[in-house]
């Protein structure tokens, strides 16, 4: 990768670079990106799969793509929400290691088992691969009615991984035994199209490197900001050109980071309220139902009409490899405003594609699928790029600029306070310890006699809300 003079952008080197990581093929020349062009399939509304084979004689599975969560699992027992499952007792290489395992996502949860067994993908790198699988036994609203995958591959940070950090995550498996750089890329090609339509909008998941024809003009990279999630530093967020003119820690509260594996654009509730005001305000519409912006209804129009004409593009603001510069990456209203049904020969009615979160600002699919977005772990940085086929009606509906400068911004914006995981375990543990003390001391004040008991008044009686422990879980 090369810096283009004066442009603060950067540019994929088609030789590899100075430090080699500009892939069009790896040190070996084993690696054949163009055979992974188009090997998902699927859509933003129920999410993009790769088929993998699995165990020996091998089962074919289709296995949800998802960058928010760091497990590899797949349906082990049969579901009525699934079409296939893999049965252990059918491959002779599964081992199982006995370890149960439990995984909650921001909707849905599963636990099955621990195990390991062998893999190959088909559209992926060549090869056969020993991985760490959990076999789902029992789920609650993870498998939905529907979708056409089987399972899914988590790939943020092994910090994440159930049920603890020391279960190898299935991409450091692959660059560890199959030697691919620690790098991988991701376009999904679903921009217009009904967010749960036929399943095969397709898209690109690229394992070890960058595949040149997946994107358009420069790549321009954030660093990451903590390696758990894919975590990042969004400076602002712009409304039809308007800036929200919020403090910056509020795009990060309590955190930013990039999923592939969440369907909508998620804003911290003070922002998407902000974000609402100035879509409703800036659009053509002047009275528009508070059901539409809470995702509680539709809207329809005519189908000869385009109602993304009405709407603002939206742009979000990143801080540039250079912290003195930012580059922003916008999406036009074809990708929030989102087609999910018709109603008859004349109607198509639309979703609004952003809605509000209570712990983190989520780039998820509403905004991925403008772009191709880079996941470099070697360099702690995630990349974005035009994607070509991030186009409606033959006009692009995604844009990159940049550079800009970051002097009318802090020089941090993300809490400095890590609230990982392993912390909060730790934390609760504490907690216990300490709620088990206060316990004992009341039980021994029980157990004293009535009159040296001292009397409390109504002003000295402690507020229930002062002692409450505020827990950050995904």
């Amino acid at each position: 990768v090369v810096l283009r003079p004066g442009s603060g952008s950067r540019q994929q080197d088609p030789q590899g670079g100075a430090d080699g990581l500009a892939l069009a093929s790896d040190p070996v020349g084993t690696l054949n990106f163009l055979a992974m062009v188009e090997n998902l399939q699927g859509d933003s509304g129920r999410g993009y799969y790769l088929e993998i084979l699995i165990g020996t004689p091998p089962q074919a599975l289709n296995i949800l793509v998802d960058t928010g969560s760091s497990n590899f699992a797949v349906a082990g027992v049969p579901d009525p929400d699934v079409t296939s499952y893999f049965n252990t007792e059918l491959s002779s290489t599964y081992k199982s290691q006995g370890i149960d395992v439990t995984v909650k996502y921001s909707q849905g949860s599963w636990t099955g088992v621990l195990g390991t067994d062998v893999i190959t993908i088909p559209k992926g790198i060549d090869g056969s691969y020993t991985i760490n699988i959990a076999t789902i036994l029992e789920s609650e609203n993870f498998f939905l009615p529907g979708v056409k995958w089987h399972g899914i591959l988590g790939l943020a940070y092994d910090a994440l991984a159930k049920p603890s950090s020391s279960v190898e995550t299935f991409f450091d498996s692959l660059v560890r035994q199959a030697k691919i750089p620690n790098i991988f890329s991701l376009q999904m090609c679903g921009a217009g199209l009904p967010v749960s339509g036929s399943g095969t909008n397709g898209g690109s998941l690229v394992l070890g490197g960058i595949e040149p024809s997946l994107y358009k003009g420069d790549i321009w990279y954030t660093p990451v900001k903590e390696e758990w999630y894919y975590q990042v530093e969004i400076l602002k967020l712009e409304v039809g050109g308007q800036n929200l003119e919020l403090d910056c820690r509020e795009y990060n509260a309590d955190k930013a980071i990039v999923d592939s594996g969440t369907t909508l654009l998620r804003l911290p509730q003070k922002v998407f309220s902000a974000v609402v005001q100035a879509i409703a305000h800036t659009s053509l519409i002047q009275e528009f139902s508070s059901g539409f912006w809470t995702g509680s209804q539709l809207a329809c129009w005519d189908k000869t009409e385009r109602p993304w004409s009405l709407f603002p593009k939206l742009s979000i603001y990143l801080r540039d490899e250079n912290s003195s510069r930012s580059f922003r990456i916008s999406i036009l209203p074809q990708l929030y405003i989102q087609p999910i049904l018709g109603i008859g020969e004349n109607l198509q009615c639309y979703r609004f594609g952003i809605s509000s979160s209570t712990n983190a600002l989520v780039i998820g699919a509403t905004v991925m699928e403008g772009f191709y977005v880079i996941f470099d772990r070697a360099q702690r940085r995630v990349g974005f790029a035009v994607s070509p086929c991030a186009e409606v009606d033959g006009s692009p509906v995604s844009e990159i600029e940049g550079p800009f400068t970051t002097a009318d911004v802090a020089s941090n914006c993300v809490s400095s306070v890590s609230f990982h995981e392993p912390v909060l375990w730790i934390a609760s543990y504490a907690l216990m310890s300490l709620c088990g003390i206060i316990l004992l001391v009341l039980i021994i004040l029980l157990l004293i006699p009535p009159r040296c008991q001292h009397r409390y008044t109504d002003n000295e009686v402690v507020n229930d809300e002062s002692s409450l422990v505020r827990h950050r879980w995904k």
